[in-house]
């Protein structure tokens, strides 16, 4: 079974890590990548994007760049934890691929109603090109086979108490793609953490002479800097690239399904997935919420092993 996807990407770190599991696994075919402004800046994005591509010599991509910040709110990047690059301490040539100069939501909607069969979106970053997607162009949802996005969390959230950073990052986006009535899996926290590489493994793959390798060391293996207390830290984990393995290896994951809403108020909770996880659902004077599609658990360390299994492979 071969998965036709588009990529929505924020390229940072994980998502690095996303693109080339995507483009290295045999039943994954990459059909357009489109960018957005989250970890790093649009432009940061777009060249990330291409640097990696051409890491991993993948063909050729139709790469676009979208929405420069959120729908309501200013653009925050992420780059304590990503990096000034938004590479870590990556460094990767300029590339020589090109920009879709049509831009990230015509690159969406020409992708979706060309194609003869529906195509999964992977989003993997704040959703604001799938937004602005869904409401120029109503007419692509019966194009979409699935949404699989990494956000939100059933528990705590990390840019706030609350809330998970993509969709803390814009709250309206998310509720617009959540209430559109395209079938959704959310890859949220809950399972973001839990696939991490050890410290063997990273010092492994650092040491490798195949460029590959020593690029997804460094990008395990980078160290941000608290702000607060000017001490290093790290989290080796694939983060966004687990999104893409739940897609390809759903028996590795345990989902659920339950009605899900983004919280879009002012205050301490916004940006919050609220995820009814009671046994009687019963409200007053509440609408139906959109029922999710929520991985809550998986084999980390049989994930861990596809990812690694898979860009580490030489074509």
């Amino acid at each position: 079974m071969t998965h036709n996807i588009i990529l929505d990407v924020d390229t940072g770190i994980d998502d690095a890590m996303a693109i080339m599991f995507a483009a290295r696994h045999p039943q994954v075919a990459i059909k357009a990548i489109s960018c957005v402004a989250g970890n790093t800046s649009v432009d940061r994005v777009g060249e990330n994007t291409l640097r990696v591509l051409d890491l991993i010599h993948a063909p050729d991509i139709p790469v676009a760049i979208g929405a420069r910040r959120p729908l309501i709110e200013e653009a925050r990047s992420a780059s304590e934890v990503h990096g000034e690059s938004g590479l870590g301490s990556v460094s990767l040539p300029p590339s020589r691929r090109k920009l879709d100069d049509c831009g990230a939501i015509e690159l969406l909607r020409s992708t979706l109603m060309s194609s003869d069969q529906p195509i999964t979106i992977v989003a993997l970053a704040p959703q604001t090109n799938i937004a602005l997607l869904l409401r120029t162009y109503p007419e692509v949802v019966d194009h979409i086979e699935r949404i699989v996005f990494m956000g939100g969390a059933v528990g705590i959230g990390n840019a706030t108490a609350a809330a998970e950073f993509n969709v803390w990052h814009d709250p309206e986006a998310a509720h617009i793609v959540l209430n559109s009535g395209v079938p959704l899996t959310m890859y949220g926290l809950d399972v973001f953490f839990q696939v991490r590489a050890s410290d063997k493994q990273i010092e492994d793959l650092q040491q490798s002479g195949d460029p590959v390798a020593h690029a997804l060391g460094e990008l395990l293996g980078f160290e941000a800097v608290d702000e607060a207390t000017g001490q290093p830290w790290s989290n080796p984990i694939i983060g966004d690239a687990g999104a893409v393995c739940a897609l390809v290896a759903p028996e590795l994951f345990t989902f659920e399904t339950h009605p899900t809403q983004v919280e879009l108020a002012p205050g301490i909770g916004r940006g919050q997935t609220l995820v009814d996880r009671r046994a009687v659902q019963v409200d007053h004077d509440r609408e139906p919420w959109p029922e999710v599609q929520i991985a809550v658990g998986c084999r980390p360390e049989d994930v861990l092993g596809l990812f690694l299994e898979t860009v580490l492979h030489r074509p």
